[in-house]
């Protein structure tokens, strides 16, 4: 499974304090300089290729289709998953968070969205109460 992937940026630019040092040769002003780092992470979904739609309008799943899916329901619970294909989620009832494999981070997902797993994703799933979701597998290039 991919690693978390992180860039730094460095940046270098003078600064100008005003404080003036003294050669051999008399006043002569100096200048400072300063350099910082800024690391800059992506999210886990961009990251992973998951890709969530926040707070789904009835027009939108009516247009998926999603009342015709199939339901599956947990309670409290976590378990290791595997996606072997693509597949399309709509969140009914609770919450979900999504632990990568290897990674320390999660991705949450709660009761109105609509998420897609890429083939291939592995992940821990931790279900905090009950949970209920519409799932539709969908082959390359469904939308």
């Amino acid at each position: 499974m991919a690693s978390l992937l992180t860039t730094s940026v460095i940046s270098y630019s003078p600064v100008n304090n005003g404080s003036r040092g003294f050669g051999r040769s008399g006043n002569f002003s100096k200048g400072r300089y300063c350099i910082k780092a800024i690391k800059i992470e992506k999210s886990l979904e961009e990251l992973y290729n998951v890709k969530v739609e926040r707070k789904v309008s009835p027009e939108r799943l009516t247009e998926l289709g999603v009342s015709k899916w199939s339901v599956w329901k947990t309670g409290k619970s976590k378990l290791p998953w595997d996606w072997q294909v693509d597949q399309l989620v709509y969140i009914e009832e609770g919450e979900v968070r999504v632990v990568p494999q290897g990674s320390k981070r999660f991705m949450q997902f709660l009761a109105g969205d609509l998420v897609r797993y890429p083939k291939w994703f592995e992940a821990d799933l931790w279900f905090n109460g009950p949970y209920q979701e519409r799932y539709s597998f969908r082959a390359y290039g469904d939308d």
